[in-house]
């Protein structure tokens, strides 16, 4: 069994998956906007290879710690590896994707070139765009059903669709790690199953995919492993032993009703 609960005192034991080998490995952090903590002293150890979901309330520190993890918040306290070695050093091997409402969508610019933006590593500071690097962004937008937009200015887009080509972006930078703040959210149920298959080829290649995510009622089919946190960690494992009506109950505060409870056809 790899569930893990935190215990009262904030310690967690350890997991099968170490700081050393895992994609993601978050160790003592705490993050404040003010006088009190959004994140209080979290460990989380990802496991490679999988779909790990972040659950929570709402002003739980979901995103706050994703954030935190990637270096756009600077936390108080704690430490963030990524497979094995400082943030700092392995920010290649990271891919992105933000919130949708946190992106300024009328910055004048085609799909195109949202996505030729992923291939910043391989343009260089020069940024000269050669039919190979147009061949790849191309085939990214492909790949979430996007092709046919790709000279369209991106502020013109659905919400679905401008989501899309977030994630062709991030699929362009050909990472090994995948952040994702609420990648479902506000989009129409077409772009949730193209973004939900794409995930899955990528867990099927061996990626990682961390997700923040808030329908509790997808959960089950879209994840492997789920991190559940209220400021602190509540429970970490896989979906079959860490999802249960016991800790949502305790990321949730009690509040989530039994009809909601019987409708998520726990494990």
């Amino acid at each position: 069994m790899n569930l893990e609960l935190a215990t009262s005192d904030g310690v967690s034991p350890v997991t099968r998956t170490t700081g050393a080998d895992s994609p993601l490995a978050i160790r003592g952090l705490t993050v404040s906007y003010g006088q009190k903590p959004a994140v209080f002293s979290v460990d989380m150890t990802v496991k490679p290879g999988a779909m790990t979901a972040i659950i929570g309330p709402n002003g739980a520190g979901k995103s706050t710690l994703l954030k935190a993890s990637l270096g756009i918040l600077k936390p108080l306290a704690g430490t963030v590896s990524v497979y094995g070695a400082p943030l700092a050093r392995q920010r290649h091997r990271i891919a992105y994707v933000p919130q949708r409402a946190s992106v300024d969508w009328d910055f004048p610019t085609r799909v195109i070139d949202v996505v030729l933006m992923g291939l910043y590593g391989e343009l260089g500071l020069l940024g000269r765009v050669k039919a190979r690097h147009r061949a790849k962004a191309e085939d990214c937008l492909r790949r979430v059903g996007m092709e046919d937009f790709a000279q369209r200015q991106i502020g013109q887009l659905s919400g679905g669709q401008q989501q899309r080509v977030f994630l062709a972006r991030a699929l362009a930078q050909d990472a090994e790690l995948y952040l994702l703040d609420e990648p479902f959210a506000g989009v129409d149920a077409a772009t949730e199953k193209a973004i939900i298959t794409v995930l899955k080829q990528l867990r099927n290649m061996g990626r990682t995919v961390v997700a923040v995510h808030h329908d509790l009622s997808t959960v089950t089919d879209y994840f492997d492993h789920v991190f559940l946190i209220n400021n602190r960690k509540i429970a970490e494992g896989p979906v079959k032993e860490a999802f249960t009506a016991d800790t949502l109950q305790a990321a949730y505060g009690g509040r989530l009703a039994d009809a909601q409870m019987d409708a998520l056809r726990l494990p």
